[in-house]
């Protein structure tokens, strides 16, 4: 199955998988998403993440996660940047999600990091999604 979009199926899977209440959720194997994943596990909003083979040539993400005081660790998670319409930040103008309070997860030359890493190496890129 090809995907047009597969930050934007891998936000819905982690937001429609919280508001469910799952344990784990699965998701096809990419770097882009791994590289995302790893970053939400970094700043405490996923458990943890692991590549789960199905057959020699295709895998699985599968995620864990993480639920504080019976409410899911993300608030809110939505995609900026689209196929349709990608969004493009330089590091002086790299947005700010509640002031602090929330990420931006953004695809830079240096890898995925978070808009405040990003700030800190004085490198732009592609905003990815937000995470409240």
């Amino acid at each position: 199955m090809s995907l047009s979009h597969p930050i934007g199926d891998m936000v819905t899977r982690i937001r429609n998988g919280q508001n469910a209440g799952k344990e784990f959720i699965a998701m096809p194997n990419s770097k882009l998403r791994a590289a995302v994943l790893a970053v939400l596990k970094e700043e405490g909003f996923i458990e943890d993440f692991q590549k789960q083979d199905i057959d020699e040539h295709r895998s699985n993400l599968v995620v864990t996660l993480k639920y504080v005081g019976g409410n899911g660790a993300i608030q809110d998670i939505s995609v900026v940047s689209k196929p349709g319409r990608r969004v493009y930040s330089g590091a002086a103008k790299m947005p700010r999600v509640l002031n602090g309070l929330g990420i931006a997860i953004v695809s830079t030359p240096h890898g995925v990091m978070t808009d405040y890493k990003a700030r800190l190496m004085n490198v732009g890129g592609e905003v990815l999604c937000k995470v409240i």
